[in-house]
């Protein structure tokens, strides 16, 4: 078996390699499900926390934000999850004082950053969410929008007879995503949790 350094990981993550992803489910997962199912939480839960924890650390490293001198990549991915669980059973109305650590919690990853991050993670998953229960054309058509194709070029793709009602059409798609996002109690308790 391959062991990969942390830079290879990181780069790993970067690409999506499915060898270094297997790596590091195989090789860290275990250890934040211990930590999970000692402290109230699922199988599930710990699959969750795991998968948004490697989003996580993905996008700091998109937005070239990530930084952990002072420990390994695995101390950094426990701290991650370790976070994202709290959060998740604040959210819970768990109080903190039951948690059984008996990991070392290390306190330079709890950053306004990843407070935010989270926060991000949490909106694009209810626009995920949402997003898939438009129809297949109107998903395409914003799809090609949000990756600022041009609406001439999209009318052309989409079979439209004019950009004019390519336009009008992603206008519709888009107050329909809105629409929906905005009726979903998740939605509502995010904006309770802004406040």
């Amino acid at each position: 078996m391959i062991n990969y350094t942390d830079a290879q990981i990181l780069k790993g993550i970067l690409r999506h390699d499915n060898l270094i992803l297997q790596y590091i489910y195989k090789h860290y997962y275990y250890k934040v499900n211990y930590f999970i199912k000692k402290n109230q939480g699922s199988e599930e839960d710990a699959s969750d926390v795991f998968q948004e924890a490697i989003i996580v650390i993905y996008r700091k490293l998109k937005e070239n934000d990530l930084i952990f001198e002072k420990s390994s990549f695995a101390g950094y991915l426990f701290s991650v999850c370790r976070f994202l669980w709290l959060k998740q059973l604040e959210k819970r109305r768990i109080e903190r004082e039951k948690l059984n650590d008996s990991l070392p919690f290390q306190e330079d990853v709890y950053d306004d950053n990843l407070v935010e991050l989270v926060d991000k993670n949490q909106k694009y998953g209810l626009y995920q969410k949402h997003f898939k229960t438009l129809s297949t054309d109107c998903q395409k058509l914003l799809q090609m929008f949000f990756e600022k194709v041009p609406l001439r070029e999209i009318a052309k793709i989409m079979g439209y007879k004019s950009e004019k009602y390519a336009k009008t059409r992603k206008y519709k798609c888009k107050e329909l995503l809105i629409k929906r996002i905005k009726q979903d109690t998740e939605f509502k308790k995010i904006l309770e949790d802004d406040t």
